[in-house]
């Protein structure tokens, strides 16, 4: 019995102490750091992954490299522990690692002091090194997401708000990870934010989001600031564009301004349908038409118009990089220019028109939608314009390291690059023309960095099974088509946003990703949406958007809304295409501007490709783009004092004023009163009629006596032609001439 009892002790005793050394394991398991989740995101913090420090293209930093933000930390560990014999890390000395006295600057460091001795992270760094410097195993958590708190706040402005992250786990834990979190905003006008996370809040209302990044994984703060003033008078809504805009500004307490006048409406939408402004017979009849439907009218009629095909011919043939250069033949740039043309005028479905595009085969003679690729040969760049344009997504950075603000890595980069790697080419006897067609066999791309092949696969998706007879750019193009689609048509209803109210939805236009959400995503999905059930009508998406009240809107800001910025409380003005300008003044002053290779006449809106740019100063210095670019950017959409110069002083505007038979001539020997070629002439430039005030000065100053040179008086014709062509000059310089409004 003794014995038995003896032995009792013993077995209570030994599992005692194994229980006691689990704990401990445990223990020690539970501190144990790691490098991925404890010393990757301290170096990300500290900024030593940035793009100008350590993480620069392929060499790094004085021989030191690591990955951009820590996407790669496998490579991020080797040359920290391993490379040039571990000279970076002192596993007897943890503070003498060269890792640390170049952060704390006490061994000069060209990046500055990163962090202090006494931090938290320079002791985080010193207990990993005594740990044995572990990187990671399949039994430690691995991190699944990140919770901002609060994700979603309505704040008052110059208010503050401390935000929160925690890191979720794998094994079901959480880690407060505010300090060790990247806070950057998507609008610094509206708010700012410290590397603490503390959130400053600024005076312009509507909605800010701070994008919070975390080991790879990014969610986002939203703070929405109403302006709280009285909205009790809004406009009878006229479709959903309306109801939702409305309700946003409800909630916000932004009151929009009153609907414009019928002169403003109709310069306004014929400048943006068409690229033209009205003409003086346009104006007169619009102006005097009693019928309440006139404007949905004069909608439809420019829709029909040529002008309507001419004007967005000119938008796409540009960002289709429809260019000529020395080597290329003008025949396929007319020929590209003339399929984009006749696709608007007959409203082809987009979706049918990418797919055409995509999938081209043959010659430019045959199908010159094939140009492209004659434009753009290399399948890197054919995946990146098809991703920025048609999906809203940039996928340049993929190329080299996972997308620093979005879920994409280089396997999804080179799996997209895959779907044309399949083009053929076969020389023609035009120089420079290629025969576009598929070469039979497996689609697929190497990931440059890992050597590994890839095949086809959509953003997001699997890979698809494409057999070697199969063009796996129909494959592309029918995904991209499809109405679940996430990325195809919020794309374009974006792009198209922008064109009519200056601003998208979400800016910029094509930069759609979940860490840069729209400023009223309920409207986005409803335009997505009228978009696919239209069955992919261009007309119609432009059709919704000129009918609704918001397009409507004055310019003109109330006391309330003039700080609005993307609420489209009002129309916001924007500068006249080059194009649309160089007409308009042709139109004003009655001048033409000839371009060579063309016919006497043709409108700058009209122009096939970027070689014109060369031949006019005008449309170079106005910012024409040059077609080298997917990115609606290339197009320059604001003032410079080059342009100021050149309307005030240029000689080509001084011809164009003076031109034979132009308007300032016709008005001084049509021996019409003064009052009524000055009610003409704000027509034509305006499109409204000129108020008591402005004849006032305008006769006053046509009736002054002129002398030449010589000071002799002038004949009084010849005094009022150059009185007229002053007029017009001054017309000309005005912001209600230079901007759509």
């Amino acid at each position: 019995m003794t014995k038995c009892w003896q032995l009792s002790v013993f077995a209570i005793g030994v599992c005692a102490l194994q229980f006691m050394s689990l704990v401990a394991q445990a223990a020690d398991d539970a501190n144990k750091l790691t490098f991925i989740n404890d010393i990757s995101p301290i170096l990300t913090k500290a900024g030593c992954n940035a793009g100008p420090c350590h993480a620069k293209a392929i060499v790094g930093q004085n021989g030191f490299r690591l990955s951009l933000l820590g996407f790669e930390p496998a490579e991020d560990y080797e040359h920290i522990v391993k490379e040039s014999r571990g000279r970076r890390i002192s596993p007897l000395a943890p503070e003498h690692s060269l890792l640390l006295t170049k952060a704390t600057n006490v061994v000069p460091h060209t990046g500055g002091k990163r962090m202090e001795v006494d931090s938290l992270n320079y002791q985080t760094i010193v207990q990993w090194i005594s740990q044995g410097m572990y990187y990671d195993t399949d039994a430690d958590p691995k991190l699944k997401s990140i919770e901002v708190q609060p994700s979603l706040k309505v704040m008052k402005p110059h208010e503050k708000e401390q935000l929160k992250v925690l890191a979720h786990f794998t094994n079901g834990t959480q880690r407060d990870v505010t300090h060790l979190a990247l806070f950057e905003p998507n609008n610094k006008s509206m708010a700012e934010v410290s590397e603490e996370g503390l959130v400053t809040i600024s005076d312009i209302p509507g909605n800010v989001v701070i994008m919070v990044r975390y080991q790879g994984v990014v969610s986002v703060f939203t703070a929405s600031i109403p302006l709280g003033a009285p909205v009790d008078k809004l406009p009878e809504p006229k479709n959903f564009i309306d109801e939702l805009v409305f309700k946003n500004l409800k909630q916000l307490g932004i009151p929009p301004s009153e609907i414009c006048d019928d002169a403003t409406f109709l310069r306004r939408v014929s400048i943006d349908i068409a690229g033209h402004q009205p003409t003086i017979e346009e104006t007169e009849a619009f102006l005097a038409d009693t019928n309440p439907d006139k404007r949905h009218a004069l909608i439809e009629s420019l829709l029909s118009s040529p002008g309507y095909a001419d004007y967005f011919a000119n938008k796409w043939s540009a960002l289709l990089k429809n260019r000529r250069d020395a080597t290329s033949d003008k025949t396929a740039n007319f020929a590209f220019h003339s399929w984009i043309r006749d696709s608007l005028l007959e409203n082809k479905p987009f979706n049918q028109l990418v797919l055409e595009l995509l999938g081209a085969t043959g010659d430019v003679v045959g199908n010159p939608a094939v140009a492209w690729y004659k434009r753009v040969k290399e399948p890197e760049a054919q995946l990146e314009d098809v991703a920025q344009l048609f999906l809203g997504v940039r996928m340049q950075c993929a190329q080299c390291h996972h997308h620093p603000f979005e879920r994409w890595s280089q396997n999804d980069y080179y799996s997209l690059s895959a779907f044309f790697s399949q083009i053929g080419r076969k020389a023609t006897s035009t120089p420079g023309e290629d025969i576009i067609f598929h070469k039979r066999g497996i689609a697929k791309a190497e990931n440059k960095k890992t050597r590994q092949p890839l095949t086809p696969a959509a953003l997001g998706d699997p890979p698809f099974e494409i057999l070697p007879d199969e063009d796996p750019r129909l494959f592309l193009a029918n995904w991209m088509g499809q109405p679940d689609n996430p990325f195809f048509a919020k794309a374009l209803v974006n792009r198209y946003w922008k064109h009519f109210y200056k601003r998208g939805l979400i800016e910029p236009e094509d930069d759609i990703r979940d860490t840069n959400p729209p400023s009223n995503p309920e409207l986005l999905d409803a335009l997505a949406k009228h978009f696919i059930e239209s069955g992919y009508d261009l007309k119609q998406i432009i059709r919704v958007i000129t009918q609704s009240q918001v397009y409507q809107l004055s310019a003109t800001p109330n006391e309330y809304n003039i700080v609005d910025q993307q609420n489209y409380s009002r129309f916001y003005p924007k500068h006249l295409q080059a194009e649309v300008l160089l007409d308009s003044i042709d139109q004003v002053t009655g001048a033409v501007t000839d371009f060579p290779d063309l016919p006497r006449g043709t409108k700058a809106i009209s122009l096939p490709d970027n070689s014109y740019n060369k031949s006019s100063y005008f449309l170079a210095v106005f910012g024409r783009p040059d077609g080298a670019s997917v990115c609606e950017c290339e197009r320059v959409e604001s003032s410079s004092l080059s342009q100021s110069l050149h309307l005030m002083n240029s000689g080509e505007i001084k011809q164009k004023l003076t031109v034979s038979q132009g308007t300032a001539f016709r008005l001084a020997n049509n021996d019409k009163p003064v009052e009524q070629n000055i009610r003409e002439l704000y027509l034509i430039t305006f499109a409204r009629a000129p108020r008591g005030e402005e004849i006032q000065i305008a006769e006053s100053y046509l009736a002054k006596a002129r002398v030449n040179d010589k000071g002799e008086p002038l004949a009084p014709k010849v005094s009022l032609q150059q009185g007229y062509e002053d007029l017009i000059w001054a017309l000309l310089n005005t912001k209600e001439f230079l901007f759509n409004h």
